[in-house]
């Protein structure tokens, strides 16, 4: 019997910034086939006097890039409603739960809202925004990095009887959060440290080419 290999699955995982503990995992139902990322340089200077920039400057970095990470995702009930006795919940609601999971990423909860409210009501002079759990966004082993939900986008495209959504695409706009976001103590910060540091180490497996590799013998 031949085994196939086991396909792992891209995803987002949610957990308590203080205890570590996981709140939720959102695993994608299939893995997207393209992931676009942008890193966005923070420079010190703009390296030419005409622009006004520091020529000291011109070489420093502020701090890590700014990356911005996008991908599509489906969502599909198909499968599940041909064995419709053991997937009560797609005959019922379809996409419905699968689609408020990842609604969850951006909304804050309504008893936190409710909170809030009732703190400004009693006279309370700062009412604190509310404070979301982490998301980690995971990648394979060689990718979980802590981010923020820019953008969610979400079109649905067919319905059962009840007007449930069955099928669904997707489309998300990460922020990768770095220690100038979060600081080194926290969480997020130390996640982000080891997510650079394994880049480091893989750029240092990277096979450097020759000089004459582009027409030239020396600098």
């Amino acid at each position: 019997m031949t085994l196939s290999p086991r396909l792992l699955k891209g995803g987002l995982v949610r957990v308590d910034p203080k205890s570590s503990r996981v709140l939720s995992v959102i695993a994608l139902q299939y893995n997207p086939d393209t992931l676009s990322r942008t890193l966005a340089v923070q420079a010190s200077g703009t390296g030419g006097g005409r622009d006004g920039g520091d020529r000291s400057q011109a070489l420093r970095l502020r701090g890590a890039a700014v990356e911005t990470i996008k991908l599509e995702a489906e969502i599909d009930a198909t499968d599940h409603l041909e064995h419709p006795d053991a997937n009560a919940d797609a005959v019922h609601l379809g996409i419905h739960p699968q689609l408020a999971a990842l609604e969850s990423l951006v909304q804050p909860r309504a008893d936190d809202l409710q909170r809030n409210n009732t703190l400004a009501g009693s006279g309370h002079l700062e009412v604190l925004p509310i404070e979301t759990p982490l998301t980690l966004f995971v990648w394979s082993r060689q990718r979980v990095v802590p981010v923020r939900v820019t953008d969610l986008s979400i079109t649905e495209e067919a319905f059962d009887v009840n007007l449930n959504p069955i099928r669904a695409k997707v489309s998300l706009g990460l922020r990768v959060l770095s220690v100038d976001d979060l600081g080194f103590d926290h969480r997020g910060g130390t996640l982000f440290m080891g997510y650079l540091r394994n880049k480091e180490g893989l750029a240092a497996k990277a096979t450097s080419a020759p000089l004459s590799a582009l027409g030239l013998e020396g600098i």
